[in-house]
């Protein structure tokens, strides 16, 4: 490591646990914090003023999720090491923030000094994450990407009719609710319900709504 300090930029949105992160990481003679900002919008804006070694960032943030900014810093500063500091415990969260970029993963709970180690180890190119946890972190993540893709391609065989009829079933409506709304007959609908349940690959009318409203294509109530 060079004689400069460890240039850190804290993105959090709770305001008093990022300024006691960052007056311990500015008691350190070797860390000096660059920025401290809440959202991603300001995250943004500093990386275009400023240039950072580290950036500890949350998840959950005000205007967007962290896995967002992880794939700016990686394209507006390749160089700069990302460590998560999240009090999530949804481990998809965390291996969408590994797959895109993050090096490190640390609950909010640890204590400070194990923060500011993580943040020296990562300027140093050294490892935060377990290897092995790393793998399977990254193996989640392809498997939900592989699972979405496989689902945005069933979603993609629906007719515009079959999604005319699951935008009917998420408003609650009946099969002689939906013929009526359609104006077709209730025979009609069935057909469609039939079909739209193979394509989707599901069991039932509830299963065929889950899988819609997950995937955005209808909203419960519209």
């Amino acid at each position: 490591m060079s004689d400069d300090p460890v240039r850190v930029l804290l993105v959090e949105d709770q305001t008093v646990f990022r300024e006691a992160l960052a007056v311990a990481l500015e008691r350190e003679p070797d860390v000096a914090v660059v920025g401290l900002v809440g959202t991603i919008t300001e995250a943004r804006i500093c990386l275009s003023r400023t240039s950072a070694d580290v950036a500890v960032t949350e998840l959950d943030l005000p205007d967007g999720h962290g896995v967002d900014l992880i794939r700016d810093l990686r394209k507006l500063r390749p160089l700069v090491q990302v460590l998560i500091l999240t009090a999530t415990a949804d481990r998809y969260d965390l291996a969408q923030a590994v797959a895109a970029g993050a090096a490190g993963v640390l609950q909010k709970s640890a204590p400070l000094a194990e923060i500011v180690t993580a943040v020296r180890r990562l300027c140093a190119g050294q490892p935060v994450v377990d290897p092995a946890e790393l793998v399977r972190l990254l193996r989640l993540a392809e498997q939900h990407r592989t699972e979405a893709e496989a689902a945005q391609a069933a979603l993609a065989r629906l007719t515009p009719r079959e999604r005319e009829v699951l935008a009917a079933l998420a408003q609650g409506l009946s099969d002689k609710e939906i013929a009526q709304q359609l104006h077709v007959g209730r025979e009609t609908v069935h057909t469609h319900m039939v079909n739209l349940l193979g394509k989707l690959g599901v069991e039932s009318r509830l299963q065929a709504l889950v899988f819609a409203v997950k995937h955005g294509i209808v909203r419960l109530g519209v």
